[in-house]
C-alpha cells in the first residue's frame, strides 16, 4: 500500500523553510552545471562549426595542426588536380593557407591578446560557402588589405571599416568585414597568403594547410586514399569538421573537467543541505511515521514517501536552476584556444537536452539525500513511538 503524494506536498509546504534551504542549495549547483556546460559546448560549437561537410583539409603528414605543417605550391597544385576535387574553369576549387599569430590591443583595455590572421587565396569565398561579407568588399590579391571577423571588429582596436592597423612590419587596410556564422573565423582576420608571408619574410610559395571542396561528402574516403597514396606529397587528408572538432578537444576538456570539479563540491553542500532536511523531517514526524506503520503501510511505503518527498525538492532545485542559467545562453565571452594560441570569441550554448542533463543531477542529488534519511524512518521502532503519545 503506497502513501497518497498529497502528503508529500503538503509535508514540503509544511516545512518550506528548511526545504527552501534545500531546494535552494540545489537550484545553486545546478545553475553552475549548466552554465560551465554551456560554455564548454560554446566552445566546441564555434569550432566545430567552422568545418564543411563538403570540405577535406590536407597538412603535412604527421602535423595535428596548421601551426606545424608546412606544404610547397608543388604539391598544392598535385591536390587542385585531384579528380575528387570541384573545378572552377580549369582549376580545382582548393585554398591554399598560412597562418600567424599577431597581437592586438583590446577594445576598452590597455593589454594586447592573440588574434590568428590567416592567409588565404581568392577562392576562399567559394571553399568556404558559410562565410560572406557583410561591409566594405574582399581583399584584392597582392595588395596589404585585410577582412576582420565580426567578433575580431569587434574584439580589438583599430579593425573598423577602413582604418589601417600596424600588424607586423606591414600597415593593412580593413577592406571589409565578414559573418562567419558565429564559427571560429568570426575571430580571425584574412589576409591575401602571399602578402602575408611576405610581410612576415617567409619564404614564397610554402603554405600550411591546403582546404579543398570536394563533389560531394561521399568523395572524402576517395580523396583521403589519393593524398595519402600519392608518394609525391607526403601529407594526410582529414575532413573539414573532424578536424576542427580535435581543435577544441583541450579547452573543452579542461572547461568540463574544471566546471565538474566545481559542480561536484557544490552538489557535496546541496546534499548535505537535503540531508539535513530529510533527518529533520523525519525527526519531527516520527509521530507520523509511527501512525502509518500502524495502519499498514510498510517499511517500503515509508522509504518511498520519504524519497519522493526528497525528489519534490529536487526537482524545484534544479527547475529553478535551469531557469537561473537560462538568461547565458547565447551571450558571448572569450578565451585563449591553446591548440592554436589565439583569442577566440564564442557564445554560451544551452540546449534542451543540457538542461534535461541538469534536472537529472538535480535529481541524483535528490535521490542521494534522501535515501538514508528514508532508510531511517522505515526502522523507527513503531511501538516505543506509540506509547510515547
Amino acid at each position: 500500500m503506497a502513501i497518497p503524494l498529497v502528503y508529500n506536498l503538503r509535508s514540503v509546504r509544511r516545512r518550506w523553510a528548511s526545504s527552501l534551504v534545500a531546494i535552494l542549495g540545489i537550484a545553486g549547483t545546478v545553475a553552475v552545471f549548466v552554465a560551465m556546460m554551456a560554455l564548454a559546448r560554446g566552445f566546441k560549437a564555434t569550432i566545430v562549426s567552422s568545418g564543411l561537410p563538403q570540405n577535406a583539409i590536407v597538412q603535412q603528414a604527421g602535423s595535428d595542426s596548421e601551426m606545424t605543417s608546412a606544404i610547397l605550391l608543388e604539391k598544392v597544385r598535385i591536390v587542385e588536380d585531384l579528380p575528387q576535387v570541384v573545378r572552377q574553369g580549369d582549376d580545382g576549387l582548393v585554398s591554399a593557407e598560412v597562418v600567424v599569430i599577431a597581437a592586438l590591443p583590446l577594445r576598452g583595455t590597455d593589454s594586447d591578446a592573440n588574434v590568428q590572421m590567416r592567409g588565404v587565396s581568392q577562392r576562399v569565398l567559394q571553399v568556404r560557402d558559410n562565410v560572406r561579407i557583410v561591409q566594405g568588399r574582399f581583399l584584392r590579391q597582392g595588395l596589404y588589405e585585410i577582412v576582420a571577423g565580426s567578433n575580431a571588429a569587434k574584439s580589438y582596436q583599430g579593425l573598423d571599416l577602413g582604418a589601417t592597423v600596424r600588424i607586423g612590419p606591414g600597415t593593412w587596410t580593413v577592406v571589409g568585414i565578414m559573418d562567419a556564422g558565429g564559427s571560429s573565423f568570426d575571430s580571425e582576420i584574412w589576409a591575401d597568403a602571399d602578402v602575408l608571408n611576405g610581410n612576415y619574410a617567409r619564404p614564397a610559395g610554402v603554405f600550411q594547410s591546403v582546404t579543398a571542396r570536394l563533389r560531394s561528402v561521399d568523395a572524402f574516403p576517395a580523396f583521403e586514399k589519393a593524398v595519402k597514396g600519392d608518394q609525391r606529397l607526403e601529407m594526410q587528408a582529414s575532413r573539414e569538421q573532424d578536424y576542427y572538432a580535435s581543435q577544441s578537444t583541450m579547452v573543452t576538456t579542461l572547461i568540463t573537467v574544471l566546471g565538474g570539479m566545481v559542480a561536484a563540491v557544490m552538489a557535496l553542500g546541496a546534499v548535505i543541505g537535503a540531508l539535513n532536511t530529510m533527518y529533520s523531517a523525519v525527526a519531527e514526524r516520527s509521530r507520523e511515521i509511527a501512525v502509518l506503520r500502524a495502519l499498514g503501510f510498510g517499511g517500503g511505503s515509508i522509504v518511498l514517501s520519504f524519497l519522493i518527498e526528497s525528489m519534490w525538492i529536487a526537482l524545484l532545485g534544479g527547475l529553478l536552476g535551469c531557469l537561473v542559467a537560462l538568461p547565458v545562453n547565447g551571450i558571448t565571452t572569450g578565451t585563449i584556444n591553446w591548440q592554436t594560441f589565439s583569442h577566440l570569441s564564442f557564445a554560451f550554448r544551452i540546449t534542451p537536452d543540457l538542461l534535461l542533463s541538469g534536472i537529472g543531477f538535480a535529481l541524483l542529488m535528490g535521490v542521494v539525500g534522501g535515501v538514508p534519511p528514508a532508510i531511517r524512518a522505515a526502522r523507527a521502532n513503531v511501538a516505543t513511538t506509540i506509547r510515547a503519545l
